[in-house]
């Protein structure tokens, strides 16, 4: 019963979308949202033959009911919509399914969901017509692991036109679940970068967004162990065992681009695991870093416990070296309906117990890349002043 019903649904939903060879290019005269004038999305689907068809997205909080036509298309319009990118799937008859009439997708862990763009004021997550730096995938040898590694590495526009001109070096982390795709493709770190070091509102760098699972060597479906189910757990490794080897990425780095490699001109910051990540890192190495960013961070994540930890477990992890040797930024970012808030909370006593300066952002929603595309665009131009 279960396989006539997933083929009756799929049927209904991809009744123009054979895959047959004939039919490459033709145009299904179906473009999904339409973006209206007043920053509306209007969605389409064809499915003469499904019985309900929602749009499940993160734009609302309850899935969008479509109405069917005598023409067998389903239709609904939301309201008028904030500019921010917004992912969301097709829900047929029960079952959550890619929308066929949009070839644009993201994923996230293991899941993949059909994404827009709401055009305004975060129009820089959308490419526009400026001077481009290239994203690279690049390969280095890890000596701790004994493994070769991937790391993904921006070059600001103009850095090739130059045999001499160095760069300051910005380090951004991924969360848990996440590798060194994550940033580029659902943060839009590159096209936020472009746009906003065209405007002059961010200075040119080097940006290096690398693994930080330590146990895994690159993206999932992209290493010989083949194609797998992604997963969070594969993040998890021993206690700093990525922060520990973090030094092999700043030592290739350093010797493979044209950095300045001096504290003023280097920046670490990450979401989540990579907040984590960037929290132990920067206080475990107070000399390196002139510029912290903990983004809706896992600061005393330790193993599968998510728990708030008193003053003396932090201070003695090594706060005090960077309590001693403050950096010109530390930046906590978090949404107030985030799960790790307990975490930041306990944080922020123990800065403010200790009189160390930060900014905090505190913005709406939870554990979401809306809110780290905003981070990440909010300490970009505090950077290497």
């Amino acid at each position: 019963m279960k396989r006539k019903l997933t083929f009756s649904v799929l049927a209904a939903v991809m009744t123009v979308t054979v895959f047959a060879q004939q039919n490459v290019g033709i145009n299904y005269n179906l473009f999904n949202p339409e973006i209206t004038a007043d920053k509306k999305a209007t969605f389409k689907v064809l499915a003469p033959q499904a019985e309900n068809v929602l749009v499940w997205g993160d734009f609302q909080t309850t899935p969008l009911q479509l109405q069917k036509d005598t023409a067998g298309v389903w239709s609904a319009t939301t309201d008028v919509l904030a500019s921010e990118l917004y992912t969301y799937r097709l829900i047929v008859d029960g079952l959550p399914v890619n929308d066929p009439f949009n070839p644009y997708q993201l994923r996230d862990i293991a899941g993949v969901a059909n994404y827009f763009i709401i055009d305004g004021e975060k129009n820089h997550y959308l490419p526009h017509d400026v001077k481009h730096g290239n994203i690279s995938k690049v390969w280095y040898h890890s000596p701790s692991s004994g493994k070769d590694r991937r790391m993904t590495v921006y070059t600001p526009a103009g850095y090739d036109d130059s045999d001499s001109k160095r760069y300051p070096v910005f380090y951004l982390l991924h969360g848990m679940g996440g590798d060194e795709n994550a940033w580029s493709e659902l943060g839009r770190a590159s096209y936020i970068l472009d746009n906003m070091i065209a405007s002059g509102d961010a200075e040119p760098m080097i940006v290096v967004m690398p693994n930080g699972n330590a146990n895994e060597v690159a993206a999932p479906g992209e290493t010989p162990e083949g194609l797998y189910l992604p997963s969070g757990s594969r993040s998890r490794s021993s206690d700093n065992q990525f922060e520990a080897s973090f030094k092999e990425i700043i030592d290739y780095v350093d010797s493979h681009y044209r950095t300045l490699t001096d504290r003023k001109h280097r920046a670490i910051a990450g979401l989540s695991m990579g907040g984590g990540h960037s929290w132990r890192i920067s206080m475990q190495n107070p000399e390196l870093f002139d510029y912290v960013g903990l983004f809706s961070a896992a600061a005393g994540w330790r193993g599968s416990d998510i728990t708030p930890m008193d003053n003396e477990h932090l201070l003695s992890e090594g706060m005090m070296g960077i309590f001693n040797n403050p950096p010109a930024l530390y930046c906590i970012g978090i949404g107030k309906d985030d799960f790790l808030m307990p975490l930041n909370d306990q944080l922020r006593k123990v800065l403010d117990d200790n009189n160390f300066k930060y900014t905090y952002h505190l913005s709406d929603g939870g554990h979401i890349w809306r809110n780290w595309r905003d981070y990440l665009s909010l300490f970009l131009p505090q950077l290497f002043k």
